[in-house]
């Protein structure tokens, strides 16, 4: 939900209940004013009816409202002594609305030539159903059009307003490390907008910078360590070669080659992750995964007959990804080598691709690996020695570079689904 839209949610709550209240206060106020003024008129008829009286004895003898508004009746003098004025709300039969409607009756005594009377009034008073219903309609009209008039504000005025922080969002979002680095922030007047750009420009600076460092310091780091170990390598190799070494020499400069070969493996493969991780593989393209496949099976099919490992493939659809061709090689490589190395002698790996996703299925070790932590760095259960343990965290890396679901599960052999 946009701030202006959640701002107007609870703009709109409290409209509610403010008009409510205001409603009620309203309505009490004003039935209380008609009553006073039905009150007032019912008092100036009383006193018009009694004068009228004192000139026209007739009058003395209406006894029932019929075609007037009051009623005469002769009472003892006891009964007029204690008799008060008394306002009171009651039901009288109408001819044109054939039903009872509410009206306002004063009872009231008075004395005319040593005789006592009691005087009825009544006045038509509006009906409180009907005033609440329309009081009702009258303030549901008036919210629809303080929340519409507030919606417009809000969303061609107050948008205005809003206009810098909406383009610094914009320019967030397609922001991205080591390429166009630049973020122009609108002129604006508001104090608020103002300080968010000096933070927002203030801590892209300091990533900007941060970023550098490291992405230089991993580079000249795996610069350096590269050119040593090749030296070191190259000079075992020539001292193997030398004729007066005892075998038992030889093997431990093999040994030391061997870990001298593993940990340039280990060097490449964490510079390549923090590469990965850095985002520095910014070019894409349309990757065919299928011929990527294909291409890799060729290349690994000496290596998969030495472990006589059989490899089949089976395209129930073209896939194809948006990314970066280097890494979807990569990708897919790991997998393969990982499928292959990590399987018993004479098994298979089974490659399946559908329009969306591809999996690949290995009859490897009769034992469930640990799905939580087969895609952590360093994490293996095997004894290659030559396994540098990150392989599965690169490919974890790419997929969440691009988006993609990776799983495992184990069916009959270990099971890896990517899906895109």
């Amino acid at each position: 939900m946009k701030l202006l839209n959640h701002t107007l949610k609870y703009l709109s709550i409290t409209l509610f209940v403010i008009i409510s209240i205001w409603a009620a206060i309203f309505y009490i106020n004003m039935l209380d004013e008609v009553y006073d003024s039905l009150d007032d008129g019912l008092e100036n008829y009383k006193l018009l009816i009694i004068k009228k009286a004192e000139e026209d004895s007739s009058i003395l003898n209406k006894k029932e409202f019929a075609e007037s508004n009051y009623e005469i009746r002769q009472i003892p003098e006891s009964v007029a002594v204690l008799r008060k004025d008394v306002h009171q709300d009651t039901l009288m039969y109408m001819l044109n609305e054939e039903d009872y409607e509410p009206v306002r009756m004063l009872t009231s005594a008075f004395a005319l030539n040593n005789k006592f009377y009691e005087l009825k009034v009544i006045s038509s008073m509006v009906e409180e159903d009907d005033l609440i219903e329309d009081l009702l309609y009258s303030l549901i009209w008036l919210y629809v059009a303080m929340i519409a008039s507030i919606l417009i504000v809000n969303n061609f005025l107050l948008k205005k307003t809003w206009k810098p922080f909406y383009l610094l969002l914009d320019q967030l979002k397609q922001f991205k490390l080591g390429k166009d680095p630049i973020i122009a922030p609108a002129e604006t007047q508001v104090k608020e907008f103002k300080e968010l750009n000096e933070a927002v420009h203030l801590l892209l600076n300091r990533t900007l910078e941060t970023y550098q460092g490291q992405k230089q310091f991993i580079e000249n780091a795996s610069h350096e360590l590269q050119t040593p170990l090749a030296i070191s390598i190259n000079k075992l190799e020539l001292l193997s070669e030398r004729e007066d070494l005892t075998e038992n020499n030889l093997v431990a400069i093999g040994q030391v080659i061997q870990t001298l070969e593993r940990l340039k493996r280990l060097n490449k493969s964490l510079l390549l992750l923090s590469k990965i991780e850095n985002k520095q593989f910014q070019d894409r393209e349309q990757v065919n995964i299928n011929a990527t496949f294909k291409n890799l099976i060729d290349e690994f099919s000496d290596f998969a007959d030495y472990k006589n490992v059989r490899i089949s493939i089976q395209e129930n659809g073209q896939l194809s990804a948006n990314m970066n061709k280097d890494l979807a090689g990569i990708f897919i490589t790991n997998f393969l080598k990982n499928a292959i190395v990590h399987n018993r002698e004479n098994g298979t790996v089974e490659i399946i691709i559908e329009a969306n996703a591809f999996t690949i299925h290995n009859s490897g070790t009769e034992i469930a690996l640990n799905a939580e932590k087969i895609f952590e760095r360093f994490h293996k259960k095997s004894n290659e020695k030559n396994n540098t343990g990150l392989g599965l965290a690169i490919v974890k890396a790419i997929s969440d570079l691009y988006g993609l679901s990776v799983t495992y599960q184990f069916d009959e052999g270990h099971k890896m689904a990517v899906t895109f």
